[in-house]
């Protein structure tokens, strides 16, 4: 097994319960052996879990571990976001993920802003340099894109509005990622751009936010899981040799490093983690 390096990191969402705040501390303790880069934290849907993403970053960094919130901008305001931003930058937070995000469930106002572009660029222009600012990017193109065109200019004006770098939607087809990095390169775009990746724990609800998100299931993937029905040992151990084999693809071909989403667990990320060598 040969050493990788290179921005390895993991994403966990703020636990709305007591129960669940145990958990992730629980997981947390485990990934931090591994020594992440930096543990993104999301910001629920119009800001439906914001508090709660302030709350885990300061638990997070209370441990001595890099911390990174999400914020997004879809329903909010323009004084919403700047007091978002005050507080962070209030507590020494440097790093964001800055995502358009999606209006609550029968929400109709979209706010203030209506895209990403437009948050980074009121982000720079509040906060000057402060911030190291990461942005999505969709190698199978965004589900509301009408076009690759379309997508790769909406990029594009992400990364012309002050974006350091970015963190793909997880994909399974390794062709997508490569062929997305070399329309962004051709467009003159020169920043990072990190893979995504998803653990794969349960067919049904990889299902389900595939179907929402517009990451595709190769055919042949769904099939394998679909022929295991309920039996979740062989789902997992299955997942974790499709997965690893697409990390080991993605960095032996010069990806510049990895972000899990861990679905605030650990046993699946670890395995993975450390079959690669990382």
């Amino acid at each position: 097994m040969r050493k990788r390096t290179g921005i390895f990191s993991v994403e966990f969402f703020p636990p709305k319960t007591a129960e669940g705040v145990e958990k992730l501390r629980a997981a947390r303790r485990t990934l931090a052996e591994l020594k992440p880069a930096f543990y993104s934290v999301t910001f629920g849907a119009g800001g439906s879990t914001r508090e709660g993403t302030l709350e885990t970053v300061l638990e997070i960094r209370s441990e001595g571990l890099a911390a990174t919130p999400h914020i997004s901008c879809i329903g909010t305001t323009t004084e919403g976001v700047r007091d978002v931003l005050a507080r962070y930058k209030d507590h020494g937070i440097r790093h964001l993920v800055a995502l358009r995000g999606d209006l609550p469930s029968g929400a109709v106002d979209a706010g203030d802003f209506h895209y990403a572009c437009e948050l980074v660029e009121f982000i720079r222009r509040e906060t000057g340099e402060w911030f190291h600012i990461d942005v999505a990017a969709y190698p199978e193109y965004h589900p509301q894109a009408r076009s690759p065109q379309e997508d790769l200019a909406n990029f594009q004006r992400k990364v012309a509005a002050g974006a350091n770098s970015a963190i793909t939607q997880y994909f399974f087809n390794g062709d997508a990622y490569w062929s997305f990095v070399e329309a962004c390169v051709a467009l003159g775009i020169a920043i990072p751009i990190v893979p995504g990746i998803m653990p794969i724990s349960s067919y049904t609800k990889l299902a389900r936010f595939s179907d929402a998100c517009g990451a595709e299931i190769p055919r042949w993937i769904r099939r394998k899981l679909e022929s295991y029905g309920d039996d979740v040992a062989s789902i997992r151990a299955f997942g974790i040799d499709v997965v690893s084999r697409l990390c080991e693809d993605l960095l032996d071909a010069g990806a510049p490093g990895l972000h899990f989403y861990t679905l605030n667990q650990a046993t699946l990320t670890t395995t993975i983690w450390r079959r690669l060598g990382v």
